[in-house]
């Protein structure tokens, strides 16, 4: 832990005004985002992170997530579908382990390039795979492969929007966001036990609040009005652009 925080620390001293307020703004176009569609937070944010302060991933995004889904949950609790979210749930819970494993066994100068290849892949897959009505294994499968990928690099989002895409908007933003409560909560319990969170990016997560609850204001105030569907293919298609630079970049 204390290595973790000298290093973040160092990292946090070396930020600028202006990447300050263009991280708040992405916060606030994720949040916005997220809480309209059921996806996009770290799809959107997780770049923008990734090159200011790659060593605030993954810890920093399950964080901020958190408070999110949990207000998507109580905003719309009468649409969750308990069925999908068991199963999902179980599998997310395996898969925690798997993520852990992965943070443990590649260097932290590899954290991006995972992360693009990561943002890449998932915002391919969302485009490519066709609707289907998932069966218990096919949403336990899409929890482990969204525990793994989550708890590594704080993406999760794809595999669930995946398997519940045929549900109706208002049941896959709350079956989507109480998955992704449960298994942040868990995923932020193991890391920490696991060593690998530290007071930066729990204090950076703090300082973004603000922009987070006022996306969520938003969000409130223009979900029903918004085409989901639309601003989902924005937000994959700025996945794709945004993970390629990562790569290039790592």
């Amino acid at each position: 832990m204390r290595g973790l925080d000298a290093r973040h620390s160092s990292q946090a001293d070396d930020l600028t005004e202006f990447q300050i307020a263009l991280l708040a703004f992405t916060v606030f176009v994720a949040a916005v985002t997220q809480g309209t569609t059921s996806m996009g937070f770290a799809l959107i944010s997780a770049p923008v992170v990734a090159l200011i302060d790659p060593g605030l991933l993954p810890v920093w995004l399950l964080i901020m997530m958190v408070p999110l889904n949990l207000y998507v949950v109580l905003r719309e609790r009468f649409a969750i579908d308990y069925y999908a979210t068991q199963w999902i749930s179980l599998g997310r819970i395996a898969g925690t382990f798997g993520g852990v494993w992965i943070l443990v066994a590649i260097p932290l100068s590899w954290l991006s390039a995972l992360i693009g290849v990561a943002i890449i892949l998932a915002s391919l897959a969302s485009f490519l795979i066709p609707v289907f009505n998932p069966g218990k294994k096919a949403l336990t499968v899409a929890g482990v492969i969204t525990g793994v990928v989550e708890t590594a690099t704080g993406i999760g989002g794809p595999p669930l929007a995946i398997v519940c895409q045929h549900m109706p908007v208002a049941t896959l933003r709350a079956t989507a966001a109480l998955c992704f409560l449960i298994g942040q909560i868990v995923s932020l319990a193991v890391l920490a036990l696991s060593g690998h969170t530290s007071l930066h990016q729990f204090t950076a997560a703090l300082a973004m609040m603000p922009a987070l609850l006022a996306g969520m204001w938003v969000s409130h105030l223009i979900h029903h009005r918004v085409n989901a569907r639309v601003l989902r293919k924005a937000v994959l298609i700025f996945a794709l652009i945004s993970g390629a630079i990562i790569l290039l970049r790592a």
